[in-house]
């Protein structure tokens, strides 16, 4: 990359940076994330940040198109995010219930989505006007999530384990193991080095 295509390129991701900051209606942002990446905080609960956390990355795939999402939907909801964690582009968590915690250094790639609702009843005759079921979501320490993996309701992550792109994660896993598959399926063992 020239020298003025690093400048325009620098000016650009600034402008989209202050475009989705000015778009954010999220009140209760605690901490100071560094943000590579455009973010939109919307919502009326706590979006907290302890530590050092990274939200986008270059080189990498949208990160000139794409924002990441982040929602505490409800006066109740949190997120919060330990230090050590980075987010790769396009992620998106929506918490709309107990809320969601990732634990330090933890990883997350491209198009991750983790949710802690179903955000509607799924009985077919309640679903505009039943309550929907919610669960807390935990990851733990040290997690590495691939591009384009759902984690809902619920589940719980243990310590350093691994879970492989696409995988739809709808039930909790201990920790050290590696998650695939859709549903999620694992158990396999992490062998030290």
């Amino acid at each position: 990359m020239t020298r003025i295509q690093r400048r325009v390129f620098s000016l650009y991701q600034r402008i989209r940076i202050a475009q989705f900051r000015f778009l954010s209606d999220c009140e209760r942002v605690e901490g100071k994330p560094i943000i590579r990446q455009p973010v939109q905080f919307i919502g009326q609960g706590t979006i907290r940040f302890n530590g050092t956390v990274n939200l986008g990355f270059f080189p990498s795939p949208y990160f000139l198109s794409g924002y990441i999402y982040m929602e505490a939907r409800s006066p109740s909801s949190i997120i919060q995010i330990e230090d050590g964690v980075w987010m790769n582009n396009s992620v998106c968590l929506v918490s709309d219930g107990p809320g969601i915690f990732i634990g330090k250094k933890s990883m997350l790639g491209t198009h991750c989505e983790l949710i802690d609702s179903d955000f509607h009843d799924l009985h077919p005759d309640r679903r505009s006007s039943g309550a929907a079921k919610t669960g807390k979501v935990e990851i733990g320490e040290n997690v590495l999530i691939g591009s384009n993996v759902k984690i809902l309701k619920g589940v719980k992550i243990g310590n350093n384990s691994i879970i492989a792109n696409w995988a739809v994660v709808t039930r909790s896993f201990p920790e050290d193991v590696v998650i695939f598959g859709n549903p999620a399926r694992g158990g396999l063992g992490l062998a030290p080095e």
